[in-house]
């Protein structure tokens, strides 16, 4: 499963109060015609448009995942947590302690030595059964995707290029495809394969890059503040996600479907 920075240091499915504008702009500049490059098979990618003629403050999306298109039950983990005597959300103060985290997030571990990690940490507490039972009901939550946001991204992927910026696991791929979701942007950034992690402005880079579109010509989206923070440090339009309104105003007239392209008749 991904995780975040901060209590975790991915992108995670549990989310500190925090108040900022839902969207910062960013400087404006040169337009952009060329289209994304690695398009993925699927729904079809619309190149940057110069914003002279559209009018929009960005030619790229760049979205999180975790908290914004997946969300994880963690009932289950909470039930057990309760029958072994501790309190909620013990097992994921442990797992998404940097010193924890950082490692399967940069692709040196993989999730099953996490857990293990995990377990040691626990088993003076429970014993290190029920550590391991812990840690793997965390690494294993279940995950489904946000439908709205997602029908919101393949409508703005018709007008503009979308990548994923992740900070995911090595399982990262197999996760996509059993949301059905391994089609839905033009490229994936993961911090496990480009062994980097949001904040670290090295990863937006590399994910303008795929774009194809300047750094300050992209609107981010991420439901943690430092990492949309870092994004507009680089001249990108930030956006802090906390529901698909959110996503839906940022994007604009990008939230709606392109009107399909009509070809001469030959």
């Amino acid at each position: 499963m991904s995780t975040r920075t901060g209590r975790a240091a991915g992108d995670a499915h549990h989310t500190p109060a925090t108040t900022a504008p839902h969207a910062t702009p960013a400087a404006t500049a040169a337009p952009v015609s060329a289209p994304a490059s690695g398009s993925a098979s699927g729904s079809g990618t619309a190149s940057g448009t110069a914003s002279g003629r559209t009018g929009r403050a960005f030619d790229a999306v760049l979205c999180d995942l975790d908290n914004v298109v997946r969300f994880y039950d963690t009932a289950p983990l909470a039930a057990l947590e309760r029958a072994a005597g501790l309190p909620v959300g013990t097992t994921e103060d442990i797992a998404y302690a940097p010193e924890v985290d950082l490692p399967l997030l940069l692709g040196r571990i993989t999730p099953d030595a996490w857990v293990e990690s995990i377990t040691a940490a626990l088993a003076g507490r429970v014993g290190e059964d029920r550590a391991r039972e812990l840690g793997r009901a965390l690494a294993d939550a279940p995950f489904r995707a946000d439908g709205e946001v997602v029908a919101l991204l393949r409508r703005a992927r018709t007008h503009v290029p979308l990548v994923l910026v992740t900070n995911a696991t090595l399982r990262l791929d197999d996760d996509l495809a059993l949301l059905g979701l391994d089609d839905l942007a033009d490229a994936v950034v993961s911090s496990a394969v480009e062994q980097v992690a949001k904040p670290d402005p090295a990863i937006y880079r590399i994910a303008a890059d795929r774009a194809g579109v300047p750094l300050d010509r992209c609107l981010f989206v991420d439901d943690r503040q430092e990492n949309v923070d870092a994004a507009v440090a680089l001249g990108m339009t930030g956006v802090l996600h906390r529901e698909p309104a959110d996503l839906r105003r940022a994007l604009g007239p990008c939230a709606e479907a392109a009107p399909p392209r009509t070809g001469r008749a030959g």
